[in-house]
């Protein structure tokens, strides 16, 4: 079987713009504790404004630009779908329901009648 290999190519700018926005992420939370001090909306504040520029790095780069166009694809693909009617989710599920009934007595019937040829047959154990 052959396996084909993925190859990423991350120029250097790529490798930055992830750096800068892991630096912005810690950064944000450095200042959150760095202002323990001040109000606690402006610590928040500092905090969002930080990982908010972290983020906007983020999908500047190219691993962020695949990540947005594959959630579009995600979406384009939900939209897709054929979703069953509220008649046939009800059937399925009571169909799931009964089949998980039967395979629950099957096993209960099977462990009881093995204890019985077991405890009873093989070891002679009365209880």
């Amino acid at each position: 079987m052959n396996n084909p290999t993925v190859e990423t190519v991350s120029t250097a700018a790529d490798k930055a713009k992830l750096a800068a926005a892991a630096l912005l992420v810690v950064g944000g939370v450095a200042a959150f504790y760095l202002l323990g001090t001040q109000d606690l909306w402006l610590r928040v504040v500092a905090l969002l404004g930080l990982l908010v520029a972290a983020v906007v790095v983020f999908f500047t780069s190219e691993p962020g630009k695949a990540l947005m166009a594959f959630g579009r694809d995600a979406v384009r693909e939900l939209r897709k779908v054929v979703w069953p009617s509220r008649k046939e989710a009800m059937q399925m599920t009571g169909y799931v329901f009964a089949f998980v009934f039967v395979m629950a007595l099957f096993l209960w019937l099977t462990d009881k009648a093995l204890e019985w040829a077991l405890y009873d047959l093989v070891l002679g154990w009365r209880r």
